[in-house]
């Protein structure tokens, strides 16, 4: 399963690509033989000005055979975000794949 990681106007850092990593690869890993690629997008929409809710990541999932699945989640800290993302994910990526198997 490839994660690509698009960083958008946030910056990067290594423990971000790493939590995002983990995150993702821990939602989806029970169905790695049937997701091909992940691709998460981290953007800041009120950059300069804080607020709550500014930061976003939306994570799409491209299963074999199927329309990717697209998941968003919004919160003050892009770690926040990343974590909540990653858990729509996991769960969209199990209803799709059970509405597979029956």
């Amino acid at each position: 399963m490839q994660i690509q990681i698009n960083y958008g106007d946030i910056e990067s850092s290594d423990a971000l690509t790493e939590h995002v990593e983990t995150s993702v690869h821990h939602a989806v890993s029970h169905f790695e033989d049937q997701v091909t690629r992940v691709e998460v997008h981290l953007r800041d929409d009120k950059q300069k000005r804080k607020g709550p809710d500014d930061k976003r990541c939306l994570i799409e999932a491209r299963i074999a055979g199927k329309q990717p699945l697209a998941v968003e989640a919004r919160a003050r800290e892009i770690y926040k975000a990343v974590t909540e993302a990653a858990g729509k994910m996991g769960r969209a990526v199990g209803r799709q794949v059970e509405k597979r198997t029956t």
